[in-house]
């Protein structure tokens, strides 16, 4: 049977306050200062052993249940699993080069106060602090990229021809491994720095039968048929975050510059058919909206009033089962 698993559940990375200092100003010295005594102007600079730490939230505890915006789940570096979740507020950064920062205050129960940046942050660059906002609402997540194809990639149509994501429109007619030919519902774009947590990960050429080089989202799921993985996960059918699949020769992560990414809507959460190669489609439910910017999820509730997407049925393997599979088959997962 599929593992159980919280349906709102997404791993952010964050650091911790010390992490994340006043290198000058009104709080020079200090860590993370809450927002309430964050004051416009600091200068402030990511710690160059700073460690970025992964953090599963569980955000089905949001606004309406107590004053906490979440809880921790499962597989977090921090805090302890229920633990809660408040958002202390918004602050709005000025990077070197004149882009917006933004970064959420967190504070996590057992573990005080982290900061989650909403774009990634860099080692040696100061960052000014323009506005603060104490009273965000609730956390949304700008992680649009967990199921996001890289600008170029081919997708397959019913009619045999292989069309740049880019160029696809709602209405055409793409290949499903389950449900046949699906009309394509909505597709969304944003484009990001290609650095941190939004760098992409590409599969080189023939890897997974691909003949050109595939590139996703580091969250983005690929989907694998192993039958010997059913021991392990409890399924042959498998979705694998592609950043758990990196190597660092076969299939890896590209950093520098900027990436488009395109994510695709059917009326059913599907897998489809990119290079050649089995990926998920953005699944539409209330969790994923909660984690989209405000101006994507509201199309998106246009277009899909009340619509929740079930999962797909593959198991959705694990980091920890990765190299485990990986060892198995002596090569590349897939």
């Amino acid at each position: 049977m599929r593992p159980s698993k919280p349906q709102t559940a997404h791993a952010v990375t964050v650091y911790a306050a010390p992490d994340l200092r006043v290198l000058s100003g009104a709080n020079a010295g200090d860590p993370l200062p809450a927002p309430d005594d964050s004051v416009c102007g600091d200068y402030y600079r990511l710690e160059k052993d700073a460690t970025p730490l992964t953090v599963v939230l569980d955000l089905a505890a949001g606004p309406g249940q107590g004053d906490a915006a979440g809880t921790l789940a499962p597989g977090s570096q921090l805090g302890q699993p229920g633990g809660s979740v408040h958002l202390l507020g918004r602050l709005s950064m000025m990077a070197p080069d004149g882009d917006l920062v933004e970064v959420l205050a967190l504070s996590l129960a057992g573990a005080g106060c982290v900061a989650l940046p909403l774009s990634p942050l860099l080692v040696k660059h100061t960052y000014t602090l323009i506005a603060v906002d104490p009273t965000p609402g609730p956390i949304r997540l700008a992680d649009i990229v967990a199921g996001a194809f890289g600008r170029g990639t081919l997708i397959a149509l019913a009619n045999g021809r292989q069309v740049p994501v880019e160029e696809l429109v709602p209405g055409d007619m793409v290949i499903t491994r389950d449900h046949a030919v699906q009309p394509l519902r909505w597709k969304g774009a944003v484009r990001l720095r290609a650095e941190g947590g939004f760098a992409p990960v590409t599969v080189m050429s023939g890897v997974m039968g691909n003949p050109r080089p595939l590139t996703v989202s580091p969250h983005h799921r690929l989907f694998l048929y192993r039958r010997d993985a059913r021991k392990l996960a409890g399924a042959a059918e498998l979705l694998v975050q592609a950043r758990h699949m990196v190597d660092g020769q076969t299939i890896v992560r590209r950093e520098g510059g900027f990436v488009e990414y395109f994510s695709l809507v059917f009326d059913a959460h599907e897998v489809i058919y990119a290079e050649g190669v089995p990926c998920e489609s953005l699944m539409v439910c209330p969790a994923v909206l909660t984690r989209l910017p405000d101006d994507m999820a509201a199309p998106l509730r246009d277009a899909f009033p009340g619509l929740s997407q079930r999962e797909h049925t593959g198991a959705d393997l694990q980091p920890e089962l990765v190299s485990r599979l990986r060892d198995r088959a002596g090569a590349g997962i897939g």
